[in-house]
């Protein structure tokens, strides 16, 4: 089916876009009329600004303000990853005299669902601290040193359940396990793959003392900064998991870590960090946090992965829904962000 437009609608990708998912985004898009894809030839903001006064949409994480001031057509702005904290006071100037509507992107919510699902077990299975033995040829350590964890039985309790936790739900439904799910809104049309306690964030408390593992999904708003302390931390008690997959501010630093020392909590794994422009040690070495995560042995550490591969080219249909949704003349996309609420 082919989708027309009487005018020609031009959309500005603003950073280097491999040939590949070019082409993919072309053949997805293949079928409308008037459309023109631009992929700059040179990186630079010189050559952005050159294209953005005609730009209908513009696809990229990082727009500066000169390029959305300089972009006088734009309608929709298409952040092809999950976080747009960085974005909404920028937007929130730049509507307050156009309306631009900002999209964020759930095309890795996949990878990070599978992530933390990996990361929990990892923890549970003390799969680390296993590894680390072997390298260092201590066989069969054992439970003496590092036993298992079961999941059967436990009560996972899912903090936000958008496109990562619903995933989460899936994968983890076949673990004979009880769900508990703090959201912050419930309708009708949720669909669940098991049974679940359902919590909203008056509830947060009740929903912390029902559950022994944590696993954090939700975004980085005003709402959810340091949502998480040494008082949630005791509620979750001495036997509890915890995966954080959302931002590290969720999570106030120093009490995780002070919980993790002194077993208030049992674990953690942790994909989201502190400080993304750690400054290297007298030994050279860049950590994200600001107290020695890596010297305790109930913790696993990951660099912020959980999107990954980032080259998998089925992420980017729904940016090519939002794109022939605007061509179509809808108002209605895929991830519409709410300038207000940060999300």
């Amino acid at each position: 089916m082919t989708t027309s437009s009487s005018k020609e609608t031009n959309v500005l990708f603003i950073w280097e876009v491999p040939e590949k998912l070019q082409d993919y985004l072309r053949k997805g898009l293949e079928n409308v009329d008037n459309l023109k894809l631009i992929f700059p030839d040179k990186h630079s903001e010189e050559e952005f600004l050159r294209h953005a006064p005609n730009a209908d949409i513009i696809v990229g994480w990082r727009p500066s303000d000169d390029l959305l001031d300089a972009a006088e057509k734009l309608k929709l702005h298409i952040n092809p990853g999950a976080g747009v904290q960085h974005l909404i006071e920028q937007f929130q100037r730049v509507n307050q005299t156009r309306e631009i509507i900002l999209v964020n992107g759930h095309g890795n919510s996949y990878f990070t669902a599978q992530h933390a699902v990996a990361l929990l077990l990892a923890l549970s299975n003390r799969i680390i601290l296993h590894h680390n033995w072997m390298t260092e040829g201590l066989w069969r350590r054992g439970d003496t040193h590092a036993k298992s964890i079961p999941i059967r039985f436990r009560k996972i309790g899912l903090l936000g359940y958008g496109a990562v936790n619903s995933k989460v739900h899936k994968f983890l439904a076949g673990f004979n396990v009880d769900f508990h799910i703090l959201k912050r809104c419930w309708d009708d049309a949720v669909q669940m793959p098991t049974e679940a306690t359902k919590y909203v964030p008056d509830e947060f408390e009740s929903f912390l003392k029902e559950i022994d593992t944590l696993i954090i999904a939700v975004p980085q708003t005003e709402e959810t900064a340091s949502l998480i302390g040494s008082k949630e931390l005791e509620l979750l008690g001495k036997e509890s998991l915890l995966v954080n997959m959302a931002r590290g501010s969720v999570i106030v630093e120093k009490e995780l870590y002070q919980a993790l020392l002194h077993g208030k909590i049992a674990g953690a794994a942790i994909d989201v960090w502190y400080d993304y422009k750690p400054e290297p040690d007298e030994k050279g070495k860049k950590y994200p946090y600001h107290y020695p995560f890596h010297e305790l042995d109930n913790v696993v550490l990951s660099p912020h992965r959980g999107a990954s591969p980032m080259d998998d080219l089925l992420r980017w249909n729904e940016v090519i829904e939002n794109i022939l949704r605007f061509c179509r003349g809808e108002n209605v996309f895929l991830n519409m962000v709410d300038l207000q609420r940060g999300y």
